[in-house]
């Protein structure tokens, strides 16, 4: 049976190539477009997961984290004086634009934090310190906003809403979802750069819970508390921010329906090797069952065949995509690839090749046997 599945499909050299090529294409393609949705989301939320809070207080039904409006800064004293409320910082979000070396101008999404406390910080600094933007116009940049920015270093001034400041840390691994680069600062630099925000407004709260207390009791707390607000765990912030890139936008049916041409590409040129290759062995299956040969041995020899497509493809696609990412790299896409998502892929291209047999499978078994000796 191994030796016979193996003759049929690289009988024809040309056609197993031609057939490994498009299993290696749906592969690469299946990777890329959930790797790069998955790189997306990441992003999408990256702040959120990132900032070592339990709880995100925001203005009423704020549908993510770039759509946040302002509110009375005030309310942060009642959040602090609710039972199971460890400590509470405040947060500014705002939009900005910077002009160039050049003289044209940016977008740029502005992130004011308390610097002593770090919440809301860049998480990983290339140079400099994240405490280092108190006492000024200063500013921290992320190395990826370089592309859009242009260079960047310590030292370096720019303006900001008309603003003079001062570059004083490089972070790294803050990308955002949107076009506009991150740009931290000091709460107090933050609110001045961001004026239309108001001078007594902020964007969000965020809150620790204390030991001992369950973190959908303390929202719930809060939710009575101050109603005119919309108070989520963490976790259901992250979410609802990707729920709303994914859904909202269409972004997310835009990946899936690319990935399922992949899927479809790689079963239809599957499908027509196996099956042209069982339309050229027909008299060898007709032999084998008129030697009493039961289907379920012809099940296997064309299964084999799909399967050795299967794992074969998904091997060159693997090596493929390491230069793909790297490729990707150099646009400033992000594209996670996980262990779980090699399986997930692994899988799926088992189960593509394999459906992509039945054809062949409901050809080969309806072979009258008497077939092999007529003339």
């Amino acid at each position: 049976m191994v030796s016979m599945a193996r003759k049929n499909l690289f009988h024809d050299k040309i056609r197993f190539i031609i057939t490994l090529i498009g299993v290696t294409f749906s592969v690469v393609l299946i990777f890329a477009q959930v790797g790069v949705y998955l790189g997306f989301m990441r992003n999408a939320s990256m702040i959120i997961d990132k900032s070592g809070v339990d709880i995100w207080i925001t203005s009423r039904d704020t549908p993510n984290f770039e759509w946040a409006r302002s509110f009375p800064e005030r309310k942060i004293n009642t959040v602090r004086g609710t039972e199971g409320v460890e400590f509470a910082e405040k947060l500014i979000f705002a939009w900005g634009m910077m002009k160039l070396k050049d003289g044209g101008t940016e977008q740029i999404e502005i992130i004011g934090y308390n610097p002593n406390s770090g919440i809301g910080a860049p998480w990983k600094m290339k140079k400099g310190n994240i405490k280092d933007v108190k006492g000024g116009m200063y500013i921290i940049v992320d190395e990826s906003a370089e592309k859009r920015l242009g260079r960047l270093e310590i030292g370096y001034e720019r303006e900001i809403m008309d603003k003079r400041v001062k570059v004083i840390g490089i972070a790294e691994g803050v990308r955002s979802i949107t076009t506009a680069p991150f740009v931290f600062a000091s709460f107090e630099t933050a609110r001045e750069l961001a004026s239309y925000i108001g001078r007594d407004n902020i964007t969000y709260i965020l809150a620790k819970v204390k030991p001992g207390y369950k973190h959908e009791e303390v929202v719930q707390k809060l939710s009575q508390r101050i109603p005119e607000l919309s108070v989520y765990t963490g976790h259901d912030f992250s979410f609802r921010t990707r729920k709303y890139w994914t859904i909202e936008t269409g972004m997310g049916m835009g990946f899936l329906i690319t990935a399922l041409l992949g899927f479809a590409i790689g079963m239809v040129i599957v499908g027509q090797t196996i099956y042209t290759s069982t339309i050229e062995h027909l008299r060898e299956y007709g032999t084998l069952k008129a030697m009493g040969a039961r289907n379920s041995f012809i099940y296997r020899i064309i299964f084999e065949q799909a399967l050795i497509n299967a794992f074969l493809g998904y091997i060159v696609g693997l090596i493929a995509l390491k230069f793909l990412i790297k490729g990707y790299e150099k646009t400033g896409l992000d594209m996670v690839v996980t262990p779980l998502l090699a399986v997930f892929v692994l899988v799926i291209t088992v189960m593509m090749c394999i459906f992509a047999s039945f054809i062949s499978i409901r050809k080969a078994t309806k072979i009258d046997p008497v077939m092999v000796f007529r003339a």
